[in-house]
């Protein structure tokens, strides 16, 4: 007999700390039409407080695993630099893509952030529809196309 099996739900981990990009971001990816659920902290340490389920973060139904990060650089308290840097040192977290969304386009950042084992680096467009178009693209490969790890331990 064939066993029924629950379709995955593919979470997105959004590190964004301006509010307005946050809304942005969550109607870009609605419109774009990949299916995914979407949960957001506002900067780097509240970031690893959910990937190592710290504080409010201890519930896994409610902060679930997520599939992919999208990272933005320039935030409070731990940047999305260190935040990087600590995930890609953890033997477990480090499977996890991330890419990062921000509004930098030195090359030094974009060498450094590939150097620290960022997936994807990208700039942040100036449209809406734009944006939408890039996140229907990430949505495509990161959730979709490629195979991803099934879990991690946090």
């Amino acid at each position: 007999m064939a066993t029924y099996k629950r379709p995955r739900i593919d979470i997105v981990l959004l590190a964004e700390d301006d509010e307005d990009d946050v809304l942005l971001i969550k109607e870009a990816f609605a419109e774009s039409g990949i299916s995914m659920e979407m949960h957001s902290v506002l900067d780097g340490e509240e970031l690893l407080e959910y990937l190592f389920r710290k504080g409010k973060y201890e519930d896994p139904c409610l902060y679930p695993e997520p599939s992919l990060i999208l990272l933005d650089l320039n935030m409070p308290r731990k940047d999305g630099r260190e935040a990087l840097a600590v995930i890609k040192a953890h033997p477990v977290l480090r499977k996890i893509p991330i890419v990062v969304l921000t509004t930098s386009r030195e090359s030094v950042d974009i060498q450094q952030c590939y150097e620290m084992g960022a997936s994807s680096y990208i700039t942040k467009p100036n449209s809406f529809n734009a944006l939408v178009d890039i996140l229907k693209a990430v949505g495509n490969y990161w959730l979709q196309t490629v195979e991803l790890p099934s879990s991690y331990s946090g």
